[in-house]
């Protein structure tokens, strides 16, 4: 298997590809907008949405670098949980799911036209590798919100 047909792969287990752990499109489906904004107690606590939020900026971000884009968001980690306004309106949440299920499309197809040359030479791998780990951190929190408001099936 070459580097970026692995990465292809990795980049489909941690959104919509079942591997041995829960990709993030399965962890967002069937929810509401009120379920996406539930906040547990804690000031440092995040909402799914806001979580979605985080994901789908750094996987904007990333796919611009990778099609040789210039970035113009450039927004700090704390303020990429708010990149869009978190309303208890399903048709709001459900514009926040496509897109980053967009963003990881766009992700999908300028990694898949990504030379390994070019992943070396820009530290491309590198950046890829913490994006999925970040999203399935960042996915396993949205799982252990639902499981806390009790909107997480039982028989997963």
């Amino acid at each position: 298997m070459i580097r970026t047909e692995l990465l292809l792969r990795m980049l489909d287990t941690t959104y919509d590809q079942e591997s041995w752990y829960a990709p993030l499109k399965p962890a967002i489906e069937g929810i509401s907008a009120e379920q996406a904004c539930w906040r547990p107690d804690g000031e440092a606590a995040k909402t799914i949405w806001e979580n979605v939020n985080h994901l789908t900026y750094y996987k904007e971000r990333l796919t611009a670098q990778l099609e040789g884009r210039e970035w113009t968001n450039t927004l700090d980690g704390n303020d990429t949980f708010y990149l869009t306004e978190q309303l208890n309106d399903d048709k709001e949440w459900s514009a926040v799911v496509e897109r980053v299920e967009k963003a990881n499309r766009g992700l999908r197809e300028a990694l898949s036209k990504t030379s390994d040359a070019k992943l070396e030479e820009e530290s491309l791998e590198e950046k890829l590798l913490d994006i999925m780990l970040h999203d399935a951190y960042h996915t396993g929190q949205i799982i252990q919100l639902r499981k806390m408001q009790g909107s997480w099936p039982s028989q997963r």
